[in-house]
């Protein structure tokens, strides 16, 4: 009897966390280069005193969906998503150097070139500055052409070159600040083959439909849990009422 309700107790308690994922994808159906966050459930004994009779049901990230998003139409200069795989480097809040697919950039007062959540955007060296322009373009390789304030249209001067990078997905994982890292803590190098288009985002590649359909069998889940626990729950008193009887 212990053993069906700790069963159903844990199964109960995961499910909830595995919603927590689902709800977390739903949120961000909007956000610009969101990857879904995938989860599984897995079967793990309890280790301790006594026999391995107890089961935990335990559900755990197992990363992100590589799907692209759709394009979305912009018209913005500034406004850039990755072609196939690949990221765009840019400097975490904590100094270190991260990963995003984000191309919603923006400039700020002084000329610094971040991404939408103010992250610094890097170049050949280090973060880009961008001098006072009339104009800014952004070719397929990631270089910032602009037209100097002051000068005619023919007068294009190249600032710097948006680092893109492509390591092995495999090897990175999202960090707290919501930007991808390397797990060893190393720095991804820049890879030639990483296009971008200009003038447009890369919309989330989160399904909606699919994350409601996920959203409803979870939840039917666990109601099953919690009515396993509630006939434990009368299977016990029935046994209690058998031996009194005796």
């Amino acid at each position: 009897m212990d053993r069906s309700v700790y069963v159903a107790m844990t199964g109960a308690t995961q499910i909830m966390r595995a919603q927590e994922a689902v709800s977390h994808n739903l949120a961000n159906t909007s956000t610009v280069g969101f990857k879904s966050e995938l989860s599984a459930f897995q079967s793990v004994p309890v280790l301790g005193e006594g026999q391995p009779a107890r089961i935990n049901a335990v559900t755990h990230g197992i990363g992100q969906s590589s799907a692209q998003g759709s394009p979305v139409n912009t018209g913005r200069a500034l406004d850039i998503s990755v072609r196939g795989d690949g990221f765009i480097a840019v400097q975490a809040p904590d100094g270190s150097e991260a990963y995003t697919r984000a191309g919603d950039l923006q400039l700020t007062a002084d000329g610094a070139l971040t991404d939408a959540k103010g992250n610094p955007v890097m170049g050949g060296s280090g973060p880009i500055t961008i001098p006072p322009a009339t104009d800014i373009s952004v070719g397929s390789d990631g270089t910032i052409s602009t037209v100097p304030q002051g000068q005619g249209a023919n007068s294009i001067s190249q600032i710097d070159r948006i680092k893109l990078v492509k390591p092995d997905i495999t090897q990175m994982s999202q960090g707290s600040d919501g930007l991808m890292h390397m797990n060893d803590g190393s720095t991804a190098a820049i890879d030639d083959n990483v296009t971008i288009a200009s003038g447009e985002l890369e919309g989330s590649n989160v399904n909606p439909s699919a994350e409601l359909v996920k959203m409803i069998a979870l939840s039917r889940q666990y109601d099953m849990q919690v009515k396993s626990i509630k006939t434990s729950e009368d299977n016990a008193d029935a046994s209690l009422k058998l031996m009194q009887a005796n």
